[in-house]
This record gives structure tokens, C-alpha cells and sequence, in this order.
């Protein structure tokens, strides 16, 4: 950060010394509550770490199932405490990897799920009613985590011990990440079917992780990232009682992503703020009553955004911070990038440094001993008071332009990250922002550590399997089934009963979404021409 008249991210002064009069009518009752009650600025959990840790997560998910599920065996064995997929593009793109608009993709950001037979490859050996499971993927969220229930039970596993979270968050996917499908009004009714489904089938699986982390990493502040998740966890809520829904049969499973940036206490302050906003939100303005309903439950993840290919082991230390940030905050699960993701997928090596780092944390520092050990602090209420008040400034503003939904057909969430973006590129670009090893501090020639490499070859073995499983399944019954699908969009049929049977009868990813792309059309933003 600039030493000269210092700015939080957010573009707010920091004060050189705090005091009581930065809390003038502060009232802590009000503001903080007990850890465990409203407004949950303290934390959800009146122990938090105390009583139980954060679960660790190393995201991971690269060419096959095959080699992913060797990956998440040798995470397991190191002591991450749950698993989270990465998935490539053709398959976050709702595409099988026979598609040719796959060509190239094929496994390389994450594993290639084209069949239950994959999902049923990637846990190979992993008792699932044992382990809790994150997939971040959203526009064909429903399918996978389908496919996952499916896989499960013909492991003979019950779907009420099936435990995770799908992101399913397709509302950031419009604003800052870009890999939708379908227009708005339809992906917000497959999320209410979800939410529908799951408070019935899957009651343990948390339906939706709303996401600042990619519009964190599109270039959002700390303001703008927790104003617009929030905004569009207020349109999920919505969709979801449109739907006929009650909101305290839904909300209690409704989850969040956030980022953890290196500046750590503007970062603590952001976390606690979006407790309290959301929990007001859930209490008034949807009249919420089960205080789960009330507690915004979040996944951290470090910041990809600042990781830096020069000088890549120094992306070590800022991992470290970053996750020292979520945890004093009070996260409910991290991931911790590897230090050479600024360059390829993660190797084995890096994996394991970066879960270690939580583990030091959680073993040999006192961070989890003391539940918001922030809480008082002149500096830090002050900045969650005014993140709290700046971040409801946007959602005051979304609201009055007819919501999150009609914002995003507006482009203006997307807008203001963009110069948000802009700006901060200014300031390293003209050195007041100092990034160490890119603008200050550079050395010569920057040794390379070993990469991972993904095998081009992946694709065809794909392809092979997708027509092995087209070959030896029944046909009629597959058809029969998707036209079942197309007939539910049609009508207020919840989807994903005809989409269970389309993929245990082994139809393909695409296949299914070929049939919605059909009924609903496809997205194209106002600004791609």
C-alpha cells in the first residue's frame, strides 16, 4: 500500500491512530451481540475454532477423473478435512469433451465430468457418506451435483448422509466470471428447483455458495464484493419464495465464498461486516425466524488475483497473510492457494506446502484459541462500521434500480468493478501500489519451479468413453427421459426429478443441457458486440 496518505482497498483513509471518538455512538450490544447470536458480527458459533476448526479444503481437479481422484487420495492422506472439485471449461460450460468447441480445454483448469461414470471415477475408493464435498461449478450446478447423489447411491450411500456445498451461483457468473449458460429468469428458477429438491432429497448438501471471490478477483473492493454477493443472495432468496417456498426451510442451507485478500485487517472487518448485514437482511426484510436462517455461513479462498508468477515462492508468504485474515475473521472453511498457481495447475509439493500453512495456523498459533479476537478494536470497528454503511450504500442503489437481476441486465455491478479494476491497475502500474517482486524489489532472471503439465492426449480418452457408454446404454429410455426434461421446462415441473432419471439412465452432460439450452435460449451479454 501507498505510505503516503494511506487508503484501504476500498478507498477509504486509515487513520494513523484510533480512538474512542472513531466509535461515537458505538453501542456493542447492538453491533457485536454474543459470539453465536445476532447479528453474528462476532461469529456464527458461540466457540467458533474452539469447538470445532475450519474445514480445510485444497481445491483441486485437473485432466481426468482418474488423476484427479490420485489427487484428492494424497490430500486425504496429508489431512485436508474436505474435498473441493475444480472442474474445466467444456464442463462449467455445460459441453461434453467430445464437443469441438472443447478442443483444447479438455482437463486443463479442472477435471472433465461428461457421465455419471466419471463422478463415479473421480471418488473411486472414497466413501462419500464420510467426507463433505465442494464443487464449485454453477450454471449446470444441478447436474453434477446429481450426478454426485447418483454415484453415491449406487455406492449404497443414503442422500441424507451426502454432505457438501455446489456453488450454483450463476448471478456473479453474468457480472464477473463469464461462464453461463442460460438467460437470468431461467437459471434463477433451476437454483429455486435445487433449493427445492435438496430441502427434500439432499438435506445435508448446502444449495448455493453466492460468491464475491471471482468478483474479487475481477477487480471488486472489499465493499463492492460483499454489496454485490449480498445483493444477489437477496435475489436467490427471492426467486426461492416466488417459487413457494418457505425461508426458513431453505435459508439455514444457503452458504457463501468470499476472498481473503493480504490486507488483513480491512479483510477482518469486511467478514464481520457482511455478518451483520446479512443477518439484518434475513430478519427484516424476509422475516426470517430460525436463527440459521439468519447466520451467513462462508468458504474463503486466498487470493488468486495477487499471486504473482516473479518470484513465485514469495506467493508463500502472501497466502500466509491471507489466510490469517480469513481465519481471524472467522471463515468456516479456506482454501489456501499454491505459491505456483500464477503459472500452472498446483503440483503435489505445492498442494502440501499450502495445506500446511492452514495446519500451522490451526496447531501451533493461538489464532483459534479466542473467538473474534478483534472485537473492540477501535481500528477494526471502525472499518467494519464503514464497510457496513458503504456496502449498503450499493445495495440501496441495486434495490432502487429493481434489483440485483435488473442491475446485472444493466451492467452496472459489472461497470463498477471494472473501474474499481482500472483504478487499482493506475496505482501499481505508477508504483504507489507496491507489489514485491513486480514493481519493487524485481530480480533478474527468475528461476521456475517444476510445473504440472496436462497431457493433450486426455480428450480422445474422453471421447472414447463418452461413445462406449452411448453404445451400451438404452437408448429409448434415454430419449424418454430427456423429452421428460424438455416437458419440465415447460411447465413448473421441478426440473431436476426428470434430469435424476435423464442421468441415471447415462445421458451426458450435454445432452441434458443441450435439451434447456433448446427450451430457454442462451445468454448473450449487452456487451459483446
Amino acid at each position: 500500500m501507498a505510505s503516503d496518505d494511506p487508503t484501504t482497498i476500498s478507498g477509504f483513509p486509515i487513520e494513523a491512530v484510533y480512538t474512542q471518538d472513531h466509535l461515537e455512538g458505538f453501542d456493542p450490544d447492538e453491533r457485536l451481540g454474543a459470539p453465536g447470536e445476532y447479528p453474528y458480527t462476532r461469529g456464527i458459533y458461540p466457540t467458533m475454532y474452539r469447538g470445532r476448526m475450519w474445514t480445510m479444503r485444497q481445491y483441486a481437479g485437473m485432466s481426468t477423473a482418474q488423476e484427479s481422484n490420485r489427487r484428492y487420495k494424497y490430500l486425504l492422506e496429508q489431512g485436508t478435512t474436505g474435498l473441493s472439485v475444480a472442474f474445466d471449461l467444456p464442463t462449467q460450460m455445460g459441453y461434453d469433451s467430445s464437443a469441438e468447441i472443447a478442443d483444447g480445454e479438455v482437463g486443463k483448469v479442472g477435471v472433465a465430468i461428461d457421465t455419471v461414470e466419471d463422478m463415479h471415477e473421480l471418488f473411486d475408493g472414497i466413501p462419500l457418506e464420510k467426507v463433505s464435498t465442494s464443487m464449485t461449478i454453477n450454471a449446470p450446478a444441478s447436474l453434477l451435483l446429481l450426478m454426485y447423489q447418483v454415484a453415491g447411491e449406487e455406492q449404497g450411500v443414503d442422500p441424507k448422509k451426502l454432505r457438501g456445498t455446489i456453488q450454483n451461483d450463476v448471478l456473479k457468473e453474468y457480472i464477473a466470471r463469464g461462464t453461463y449458460i442460460y438467460p437470468p429468469a431461467p437459471s434463477l428458477r433451476i437454483i429455486a428447483d435445487t433449493f427445492g429438491y435438496c430441502a427434500e432429497h439432499l438435506p445435508s448438501f448446502n444449495t448455493i455458495s453466492i460468491s464475491g471471490y471471482h468478483m474479487g478477483e475481477a477487480g471488486a473492493t472489499p465493499v463492492q464484493e460483499i454489496a454485490f454477493t449480498l445483493a444477489d443472495g437477496i435475489a436467490y432468496v427471492q426467486a426461492a419464495l416466488d417459487a413457494g417456498l418457505d425461508v426458513d426451510a431453505f435459508a439455514p442451507r444457503l452458504s457463501f465464498f468470499f476472498v481473503a485478500r493480504s490486507t488483513l485487517l480491512e479483510e477482518v472487518a469486511k467478514f464481520r461486516a457482511a455478518r451483520r448485514l446479512w443477518a439484518g437482511i434475513m430478519r427484516e426484510q424476509f422475516g426470517a425466524k430460525d436463527p440459521k436462517s439468519m447466520m451467513l455461513r462462508f468458504h474463503t479462498q486466498t487470493a488468486g488475483v495477487q499471486l504473482t508468477a516473479q518470484q513465485a515462492e514469495v506467493n508463500l508468504v502472501r497466502v500466509t497473510i491471507q489466510a490469517l485474515a480469513a481465519t481471524l475473521g472467522g471463515t468456516q472453511s479456506l482454501h489456501t492457494n499454491s505459491y505456483d498457481e500464477a503459472l500452472a495447475l498446483p503440483t503435489e509439493k505445492s498442494a502440501r506446502l499450502a495445506l500446511r500453512t492452514q495446519q500451522v495456523i490451526a496447531h501451533e498459533t493461538d489464532v483459534p484459541a479466542s473467538v473474534d479476537p478483534f472485537a473492540g478494536s477501535y481500528m477494526v470497528e471502525a472499518m467494519t462500521d464503514e464497510i457496513e454503511r458503504q456496502a449498503q450504500q450499493y445495495l440501496d442503489i441495486i434495490e432502487g434500480m429493481g434489483g440485483a437481476v435488473a442491475a446485472i441486465e444493466d451492467g452496472y455491478q459489472k461497470s463498477e468493478i471494472e473501474k474499481a479494476a482500472y483504478d487499482l491497475a493506475k496505482a501499481i502500474d505508477a508504483g504507489e501500489q507496491v507489489v514485491v517482486g513486480v514493481n519493487r524489489y524485481q530480480m533478474g532472471e527468475d528461476p521456475q519451479p517444476d510445473l504440472q503439465r496436462i497431457d493433450e492426449s486426455i480428450r480422445q480418452g474422453q471421447i472414447d468413453r463418452i461413445d462406449t457408454i452411448k453404445r451400451e446404454r438404452d437408448q429409448g429410455g434415454v430419449d424418454r427421459a430427456l423429452d421428460e426434461v424438455g416437458a419440465a421446462a415447460r411447465s413448473d415441473t421441478n426440473l431436476l426429478i426428470p434430469m435424476s432419471e435423464a442421468l441415471r439412465r447415462r445421458a451426458t452432460l450435454q445432452e441434458v443441457c443441450d435439451v434447456l439450452r433448446d427450451e430457454f435460449g442462451g445468454y448473450v451479454p449487452r456487451d459483446a458486440f
